[in-house]
């Protein structure tokens, strides 16, 4: 992007989808790259992103008791999905560890502490999707949009370089 521009400046905020599609739609922000929720229309897919469960090599299910999560706080859809989902299946589940950013859920699955609903793409080396072997309910998938109101065409070709690199890395 700088050498594209060396005085475009860009303001990045990360935040749960709904909440950045909401800024998005009063006018806060110029574009938002956001998990599809709903039947909203419109947008340019980036990726899709599938959702599974993964823990480190090394976690044992406790026998017995309710399942062990790491995740988001809500309104995280990603958690709602999973929950939902266990609810669903008639699991028993409880939150382990909850953080306040994918980073944190990740080093707490990679830890041995709980089981983290994750996208499939973003799941580091060390986590397995240990949901067919302990019969976990699927938690299906998502797709990843982009929103934009930019016009501007040096900020716009940004935007663009942006998305080409989301998808290149999705892929």
């Amino acid at each position: 992007l700088h050498a594209m521009s060396s005085n475009l400046t860009l303001a990045v905020t990360i935040g749960f989808s709904r909440e950045m599609q909401d800024a998005y739609d009063a006018g806060e922000l110029d574009a938002v790259i956001v998990r599809q929720e709903g039947s909203r229309r419109g947008g340019e897919k980036l990726a899709e992103d599938e959702f599974c469960w993964f823990a480190s090599r090394r976690f044992t299910l406790p026998k017995g008791e309710p399942l062990p999560l790491a995740t988001l706080a809500p309104p995280c859809g990603v958690r709602a999905i999973a929950v939902r989902a266990l609810d669903k299946a008639g699991l028993a589940w409880r939150e382990r560890f909850v953080g306040g950013g994918v980073t944190a859920v990740v080093a707490a699955a990679l830890a041995g502490l709980a089981i983290a609903p994750l996208a499939r793409r973003i799941a580091p080396p060390g986590l397995i999707d240990i949901g067919p072997a302990h019969k976990l309910p699927k938690l299906g998938s998502s797709k990843v949009m982009l929103h934009s109101k930019v016009s501007d065409p040096a900020k716009l070709a940004a935007l663009r370089a942006v998305a080409a690199t989301f998808k290149s890395v999705a892929a």
